[in-house]
């Protein structure tokens, strides 16, 4: 399914079921107060547990939460937040109402209710059905202990997706989010076949994710100066404004997750280890490279042939750590255009999952191939613009196609170079213009075909799309291509 189909499905569902089920609205404090789940006026709190400090906020006629200082806030997140100071952590269970029901709470029956009302019918109104019958059980599981883990594609296809073009994206993102899922690690950051884990919020929100915050940072820092190790940080996760409601929008573009390499794991070996086992191990697997870890966690760098034959050449008795040189780690969700310097500085890149844990190695092999592959679409589209352009310039009259597709000459066309793909497909759909070429081909298949690539285009210069629409097109491509080609002489 298409962003375009999932844009096309909405008008099949009544409003109210819409704006949750098909758009992928998240749904707003506001939303509750028009429901009749949530009164102007009600006061909220938001005890953190590990201090006593207890914060208040009131909610306003509008529906956005007012602190006691005047400030006022459109997401619950970003509200507790500026109340205490910290963050980042999950608003809809961390603000409760006077007898203690969590904010999420309303969510829920509001959630419940949309999915309740009645629909149209229809395959979209199955699939959202069923997919809020999914999220309900996936969080009481999360909820339970016991998570749901499934690869990425298996989730997308709960929206009835193959890819992940932004619409999707932003509606799987949140949905999850709606019923207070998130996943681990980030659904749009890793590869389709990559396993992902349906988490809920913590239990004590804040408290708990202050804590690891701390301690996980804390642990960097002290590993990092110790070590002498690079730690190239700045993708995605930047903060969003107060009064953005989508403050976990999913990443949009390539990241390091997204190469197949980048969290499959990695040979490695320790910092005791000698030339032998180096040698050995790097023979086996035909790497040029090879990590070396004291633990998962514990980067000490790693040896290079060229490190090894320069550790060797200055010394024949050199012992191995003279060959382990500084190695350099990314997190999974960076940004693969932000890592590229880096990439190209030192050949490979070790990759941070989200645990901070060693799992996979990328090289500037992974990334030609990345850009290779990405590259191929555009350039077929390229060529099959102007083949369509050359087909109609060469069999068709100017005056002709000018009338057709400026009747009120307000684009002045006055070439053929002037031509979109959109003129493409009006000219060659108008039989008249069909039959002067002479092929003898079927107008009707030939230009649905058309319509099919122009939404591949579309997809690609977009760049919406991080699963590579334009892999599964490249056939059509190649053999529209040959077919101009063959009868547009």
């Amino acid at each position: 399914m298409t962003d375009s189909m999932l844009e096309g499905d909405s008008a099949e569902e009544p409003p109210g079921r819409a704006s949750y089920l098909i758009e992928g609205r998240r749904v707003r404090v506001s939303d509750l107060v028009d429901a009749g789940l949530l009164a102007a006026g009600t006061q909220l709190t938001f005890l953190r547990k590990r201090s006593g400090e207890a914060h208040l906020a009131r909610v306003a006629a509008d529906g956005k939460i007012e602190l006691g200082d005047g400030q006022r806030f459109t997401s619950p997140s970003a509200a507790a937040a500026a109340a205490s100071g910290r963050g980042p952590f999950d608003g809809w269970t961390a603000w409760a109402l006077d007898d203690g029901t969590l904010l999420d709470v309303p969510r829920q029956t509001l959630l419940d209710t949309v999915a309740e009302q009645p629909s149209s019918g229809g395959s979209a109104a199955d699939g959202s059905a069923t997919r809020h019958s999914r999220l309900k059980d996936a969080r009481k599981q999360a909820d339970a202990g016991t998570p749901i883990t499934l690869t990425v594609r298996d989730l997308l296809d709960w929206w009835g997706a193959s890819r992940r073009g932004y619409l999707v994206s932003w509606q799987v993102s949140a949905e999850l989010a709606n019923h207070g899922l998130s996943t681990v690690p980030d659904f749009a950051a890793v590869g389709l076949d990559d396993r992902v884990t349906l988490t809920g919020p913590s239990v004590d929100t804040e408290d708990e994710q202050e804590t690891s915050a701390e301690q996980g940072a804390a642990t960097e820092q002290e590993t990092s100066a110790e070590r002498g190790e690079t730690r190239l940080t700045g993708a995605p996760g930047s903060t969003t404004s107060d009064e953005d409601e989508e403050e976990n929008e999913p990443i949009q573009g390539q990241t390091v997750g997204n190469l197949p390499s980048a969290l499959k794991g990695v040979e490695s070996i320790t910092s005791s280890a000698n030339f032998e086992e180096a040698f050995t191990k790097m023979r086996l697997n035909g790497y040029s490279q090879l990590p070396v870890l004291n633990g998962p966690r514990n980067l000490r760098g790693a040896v290079t042939w060229e490190s090894i034959a320069l550790a060797r050449y200055a010394d024949a008795e050199a012992s191995f750590s003279r060959a382990i040189v500084k190695a350099h780690a990314v997190s999974y969700s960076d940004h693969l255009i932000d890592v590229l310097p880096y990439l190209e500085q030192f050949g490979f890149l070790l990759v941070k999952n989200q645990t901070n844990q060693i799992a996979g190695i990328i090289t500037v092999a992974d990334m030609a191939a990345e850009y290779g592959a990405t590259a191929r679409p555009f350039l077929l589209i390229g060529d099959l613009d102007r083949q369509l352009r050359r087909v109609i310039s060469k069999g068709l009259d100017l005056a002709e196609v000018i009338t057709l597709c400026d009747p009120d000459e307000r684009r002045k066309l006055t070439s053929f170079d002037q031509l979109s793909y959109g003129d493409y497909q009006q000219i060659l759909s108008n039989q008249q213009q069909w039959d002067r070429l002479g092929w003898p081909l079927d107008r009707r298949s030939f230009t649905d075909r058309l319509n099919e690539l122009r939404e591949v285009r579309n997809e690609l210069m977009h760049f919406n799309d991080k699963d590579k629409a334009g892999d599964a097109a490249i056939p059509m491509l190649r053999n529209m291509i040959e077919l101009l080609r063959e009868y547009g002489g």
